[in-house]
């Protein structure tokens, strides 16, 4: 329940997308709190709703009209501000949404309070979306909503022009704050409860470039954040593969926060398929930095990145990700259905393949996902691990990560909450989690 006097304006916030938008929506809500708002839950009939949105999918449009339907329901003579990447990308068409007041792109949205001025509901929509280009400042940004877990972002834009992404169009060129302000920022974090920081950008492994200049590296920036006390440990969100360098992967091998867990995209496992998408390597290079990290980290969890159904995906194609991504010593996949984008090279491409078709190779490639994670979760039963236990509750059952990414299943202890535990890893239980058993380590007395 919240608490406020009848001058003060409840607000709620909804977000759709990826972590980065997460991290950015929890900044975004200080700033309100710290303007004298109150923080609400979407259900509570807040006076303003925030709806961060997201525009990887076909269905941004879709998502969005359908938050505004529920929270216009739930509120109807609330504010509603609608900004993020299908904002800034569709600023007109949002717009016209029955209910929106006010729309704002990547340039505008951390000035919203300044620019909607006591969010006040008028006859016709504000919009504040921006060219792109003024989108070159860079806003430090965390999430705060886990006490466990905090995604802090490091990196924002790209530079990079794969023929299906949308994303240089709705956040601009790559940017990063500078390696001290993060470090500080972490060293905020450190004060509180969070136990693990996520560090993620758009191209997270592209970090340093300031006012258009590369300035810093990202090993730079984890070489110092590995300093930081207070942070018992740090993960790496997602990096390219051509930006992973053996650099990188030797120093988290033997960094003293820094997990073994790397997220690195794939998006096909064609030769002929990744140059379509323009992307900036090949399959050999993926090969390779996956060999390169097991060969001095064997129990290190690594996740794939894989669109199904580009223009032009074959049916020998799409076999040839599909062995690739087999025989590979990978652990798990996120798997998306291609889905045309407008203003994209790919969605003027020959070769459309049938919707029927995307469906069937996605249903593959995540029954392929599931088998990976089951291997993998299989080669670390006996090895000893340590386990984050979160406040996720569900059936008596409370759920933590190991350092390298296996999820772990302990009846519920409300003490074990946001503490890290040392563990035996001793079987995959029904629901294909890990369950595990406390190890209890001496203490040594001089």
């Amino acid at each position: 329940m919240y608490l406020c006097t009848p001058d003060m304006k409840k607000v709620a916030f909804y977000t759709l997308g990826c972590k980065l938008n997460y991290s950015e929506t929890s900044t975004i809500s200080r700033m309100f709190e710290q303007k004298g708002y109150v923080k609400a839950n979407f259900t509570d009939k807040p006076d303003i709703f925030i709806i961060n949105t997201c525009s990887v999918t076909e269905n941004a449009d879709k998502k969005c009209r359908k938050v505004v339907r529920e929270a216009r329901a739930i509120s109807p003579d609330a504010y509603i501000a609608i900004i993020g990447c299908y904002a800034q990308l569709k600023p007109k068409e949002i717009a016209e949404i029955p209910g929106v007041d006010a729309v704002l792109g990547a340039a505008e949205k951390f000035r919203l309070i300044e620019l909607l001025d006591g969010f006040v509901r008028k006859p016709r929509t504000e919009v504040y979306a921006s060219d792109i280009e003024s989108a070159s400042t860079f806003n430090t940004s965390y999430s705060l909503h886990d006490r466990t877990r905090t995604f802090l972002k490091v990196q924002d834009g790209c530079d990079y022009s794969c023929s299906f992404c949308t994303i240089p169009l709705a956040r601009g060129s790559s940017r990063s704050d500078t390696i001290e302000n993060i470090v500080k920022a972490a060293g905020d974090l450190a004060k509180t409860e969070v136990r693990e920081i996520v560090l993620t950008g758009v191209n997270t492994g592209d970090f340093g470039i300031q006012n258009g200049q590369r300035q810093e590296h990202f090993i730079g920036l984890i070489r110092a954040l590995d300093d930081v006390e207070g942070i018992d440990r740090f993960r790496i969100s997602s990096i390219e593969p051509n930006l992973l360098t053996d650099e990188i992967i030797e120093f988290v091998a033997s960094s003293k926060r820094f997990v073994p867990h790397f997220h690195i995209p794939l998006q096909s496992g064609s030769d002929k398929i990744l140059k379509l998408m323009r992307r900036r390597y090949l399959r050999n290079v993926y090969e390779n930095r996956v060999s390169k990290i097991k060969s001095v980290m064997p129990h290190c969890c690594i996740g794939a990145d894989v669109i199904v159904g580009f223009p032009g995906e074959t049916h020998e194609d799409f076999l040839e990700t599909y062995n690739f991504l087999n025989e590979l010593n990978i652990s798990y996949l996120h798997v998306f259905t291609y889905s045309e984008r407008d203003n994209t090279l790919a969605a003027t491409m020959p070769g459309r393949v049938p919707e029927k078709m995307r469906a069937e190779r996605s249903k593959m490639l995540h029954i392929l996902s599931d088998k990976k994670r089951r291997q993998f979760y299989e080669e670390n039963i006996g090895r000893q691990a340590t386990v984050l236990f979160e406040n996720d509750i569900e059936n008596g059952q409370m759920h933590g990560f190991t350092e390298n990414y296996i999820r772990v299943a302990a009846t519920y202890d409300p003490v074990l909450i946001n503490e890290l535990k040392t563990v035996r890893l001793t079987g995959i239980n029904a629901t294909g989690l890990m369950e595990a058993e406390e190890i209890h380590i001496p203490v040594l007395l001089h």
